[in-house]
């Protein structure tokens, strides 16, 4: 039987956000757009997902736009920010352990733009402190982004302090964070973590692939990537996906009730495996801050380079990943960033639970970890 532990790339889609798929494929086709009672119903089940995705942020349907997942959402976010707000401000102030559909953007903008860019390094447990930013963020910042959960560690980060102190010192900055990694996992109530910009994603949380919906308070103005016909308030252009986001909806009203249960289960889960990886002198275990969500634990195994001990891993159906899955096996740069030397970097594994993981899956994981590492320091 395989052991799925790499949730934090994708989750297996539940049975709600399939059914939904498929009824908005095969009956409600139509295009929301249209005024006929085909196009009105697929216009009432994107209003009920949209509905679905604001009560778990805690906030007004109107503030969500739908997209074709959290890569556009962070693009959306950088570029319609700084194309508003950026004509005379231009710093942005953003950890250094982004996503890279976050820190390539603002690349981007630093080489090929002109924009100064501040970098926060966290510290060696993988949370960014929050004095760093302070000190960073000026009447010259037009952005601040802090993702809420690192998709690599787990580091759980202290945004609303840093929100909340940008907004009350400097109220035309605009904030974003990068919530893919906490949505559905943690509580997140949007006024209460001080961002102008939220962004979340439908395959993390037992939707489909390919959808993404971001929070915008009111009163932010976002330049648009696409143009065109005009949906989603003009934000975001293109005939809605609507079998995709009712799926995302379905999933997030399915699972909204046992967020808290799912969480305990997991924090119980990462406990047992970082207590049964503890008696193995050959692992460090990465992601070492209290503060950090349960869901995600990376670790190295010495000696054996990541992608040697994931094939094997592979080879007993044990399914884990080196990393974030968009860096398809690159250096890590949120490792490199926490300094984390390069050996230990390069022997990453990263195991990300689901709401299904048991003890008996840690069991087969860390014994086949113990297998090949035997195997494989052999071998060299």
């Amino acid at each position: 039987m395989a052991v799925y532990l790499d949730n934090a790339a994708t989750t297996r889609p539940c049975e709600p956000a399939v059914s939904a798929v498929f009824q908005n494929m095969v009956e409600d086709y139509g295009n929301p757009s249209s005024l006929h009672a085909l196009g009105l119903k697929a216009e009432q089940n994107l209003s009920e997902a949209r509905k679905s995705i604001a009560a778990a942020l805690v906030c007004d349907p109107q503030c969500i736009t739908f997209t074709s997942g959290a890569t556009e959402c962070n693009n959306t976010a950088v570029f319609g920010t700084v194309k508003n707000y950026g004509k005379r401000k231009k710093k942005i102030v953003v950890s250094a352990i982004e996503h890279p559909s976050v820190a390539e953007p603002i690349k981007y903008l630093e080489e090929k733009e002109g924009f100064e860019v501040v970098r926060i390094k966290p510290s060696r447990g993988g949370e960014i402190a929050v004095e760093d930013f302070i000190d960073a963020v000026d009447e010259n910042t037009c952005l601040v982004s802090c993702m809420l959960v690192n998709n690599e560690t787990g580091s759980i980060q202290p945004v609303r302090k840093i929100f909340s102190y940008v907004k009350r010192n400097f109220p035309e900055c605009v904030t974003h964070c990068d919530a893919v990694q906490a949505f559905m996992k943690l509580p997140i109530k949007s006024a209460e973590l001080f961002a102008d910009i939220i962004v979340v994603s439908g395959h993390k949380v037992h939707a489909v692939k390919g959808v993404g919906a971001m929070y915008v308070r009111k009163g932010i103005r976002v330049a648009p990537l696409l143009m065109g016909g005009g949906q989603e308030k003009g934000l975001r252009s293109g005939t809605e996906s609507v079998p995709l986001i009712a799926g995302f909806g379905a999933a997030v009203r399915a699972l909204m009730p046992t967020m808290s249960v799912a969480y305990s289960n997991a924090e119980e889960i990462k406990a047992y495996l970082l207590k049964k990886l503890a008696k193995l002198d050959y692992i460090t275990v990465n992601s070492a801050s209290e503060n950090s969500s349960p869901y995600i634990t990376n670790f190295s195994v010495k000696g054996i380079r990541s992608e040697i001990m994931l094939h094997f891993l592979e080879s007993k159906e044990i399914y884990v990943s080196s990393g974030s899955a968009c860096s398809k096996g690159a250096h890590s740069s949120v490792l490199t960033a926490m300094g984390i030397p390069d050996k230990l970097a390069d022997s990453a594994i990263r195991v990300s639970i689901g709401r299904t993981t048991t003890k008996g899956e840690i069991d087969l994981l860390v014994n086949a970890v113990q297998e090949g590492y035997q195997s494989l320091a052999k071998a060299k």
